[in-house]
């Protein structure tokens, strides 16, 4: 990648389902810092300390499935899902938005980047209608109060191989 980066093919680095030690590795062993990371972030995985992490090594964060991806193939029936907690419905209702953009919201609000899946024109727009409004401190208190530790990306497949990135807290 720092080769692309030296040819002009790429103006940056980015990490994908990195931990803090894989990371540190990345910037111990390169001469290029990475520049993103992208991570699933939502109220239910808030990922606070490598977020903390990363930020102090001058790498933003992305945020994949900040909506809980309520959609994917491999969802059952048990699991938890995310626009549907009552929190947010409360607090949507009080400042007259869906649970979706108060999502978004919360991790807007931490500066963290979100790229929400949709495919349908109305929630696109909506997606987009979230600079309107704050969440208060005790928003993101009882949004964070739905942290359970349940990934919707949890990469099961892959979770014998040695650099699996769940094996330590962050």
């Amino acid at each position: 990648m720092e080769e692309c980066v030296d040819e002009g093919l790429v103006r940056s680095i980015g990490l994908s389902n990195f931990n803090s030690e894989q990371i540190q590795r990345v910037i111990d062993s390169g001469r290029i810092k990475p520049a993103m990371l992208q991570i699933e972030c939502n109220p239910y995985v808030n990922q606070d300390r490598l977020i903390s992490y990363a930020r102090e090594r001058g790498i933003a964060i992305t945020s994949f499935s900040p909506l809980g991806s309520k959609d994917r193939m491999w969802v059952k029936p048990q699991d938890p899902k995310l626009l549907e907690e009552p929190v947010l419905k409360l607090i949507g209702d009080r400042l007259g938005k869906t649970p979706a953009q108060v999502l978004l919201r919360y991790n807007y609000q931490r500066d963290v980047i979100v790229i929400p899946k949709s495919v349908t024109p109305a929630r696109i727009k909506e997606n987009f209608q979230i600079t309107d409004f704050e969440l208060s401190e005790e928003d993101i208190k009882a949004i964070h109060g739905l942290a359970n530790g349940f990934r919707v990306c949890l990469l099961e497949w892959a979770n014998d191989h040695p650099h699996w990135p769940f094996n330590i807290p962050f």
